[in-house]
């Protein structure tokens, strides 16, 4: 009975719950996916030089400025668009069907949100007094400010794309075709984490990062069939990204929007294994304070 609520979202999903349907489904989505940033990118090439376009290319592929982050973020997107095309043209499901009611999903991100929010500044306020003295300065607080409502924005785009495609239509379309939960939690989860292995950026701590994106999925999922919208999915996956891109990022790649830096990058391998205790711990924080907030 404790997933009674997602039968809102299961529900619209049973006409066309075929694995056929499904795969194809997919396949939308990675070419919307991809022919959307292929023709943004060649409408880029047309219009600048050879060698700022080059220049361009490389910087969003380190996302190490503010331009380059905004353009990785909101160009995820595509991946949200990519599951409205494909649930309207192959199940003929409408977005409110991957989302859950309006209004629910959005008194659902505001409730979610709020402590999260707390807790967060909770947690800033003793890194910066146990730790502060490490951090390197990122943007500069004034263009950090600036920039603030485009970064709300982006994230708002990325973390919604993402739920969309895992949470709002690959595991609604597996729980009407499978009964048993651990198949549309586990499995939606598991290709989110497999698609999160970046060896070449993260090295040996590569499936450290893979670990914590199969729990995300996990908790995440849980929430969306507690609750019957993808609200507080979004709002989790949004404080998490909030976090570790505009607040406090690795140095280097990503870094484009942070406030502040820690003194390593991806590749220092025993910092990062040291600090991930605390990412699963927080997680899982994240998610009991989202269930105590819904009372779910």
């Amino acid at each position: 009975m404790k997933y009674a609520p997602y039968e809102r979202l299961v529900m619209p999903a049973r006409p066309s719950a075929g694995l056929g349907r499904l795969a194809i489904g997919i396949i939308v989505i990675a070419f919307v996916h991809f022919a959307l940033i292929q023709g943004v990118f060649a409408v880029l090439r047309a219009l600048m030089s050879a060698e700022g376009y080059f220049d361009l290319v490389s910087s969003i592929q380190r996302a190490d400025t503010a331009t380059a982050l905004l353009a990785v973020l909101i160009l995820t997107g595509s991946m949200g668009l990519g599951a409205i095309v494909a649930s309207e043209m192959v199940h003929g499901r409408s977005f409110a069907s991957l989302i859950g009611p309006r209004m629910a999903m959005l008194r659902q991100f505001k409730l979610v949100l709020r402590p999260l929010a707390i807790l967060l500044a909770i947690s800033l306020l003793l890194l910066t007094l146990v730790g502060g003295r490490d951090l390197l300065p990122g943007v500069p607080f004034g263009t950090w400010m600036q920039l603030l409502p485009l970064t709300v924005l982006a994230l708002l785009i990325q973390t919604g794309a993402e739920e969309l495609v895992f949470r709002g239509y690959l595991q609604s379309q597996l729980a009407a075709r499978f009964g048993n939960p651990a198949v549309w939690i586990f499995v939606p989860s598991l290709i989110f984490a497999v698609l999160h292995y970046q060896p070449e950026v993260y090295g040996e701590n590569a499936r450290f990062f893979v670990i914590w994106s199969f729990l995300f999925g996990v908790l995440a999922a849980d929430l969306t069939a507690r609750t019957g919208t993808l609200g507080p999915a979004i709002a989790i996956h949004f404080a998490n990204n909030f976090t570790a891109l505009a607040l406090v990022s690795l140095k280097g790649d990503m870094s484009g929007l942070a406030l502040w830096q820690l003194p390593y990058g991806p590749e220092a391998v025993a910092a990062i294994r040291a600090h991930m205790p605390g990412e699963f711990l927080f997680l899982v924080i994240y998610w009991l304070a989202a269930r105590l907030a819904l009372r779910v």
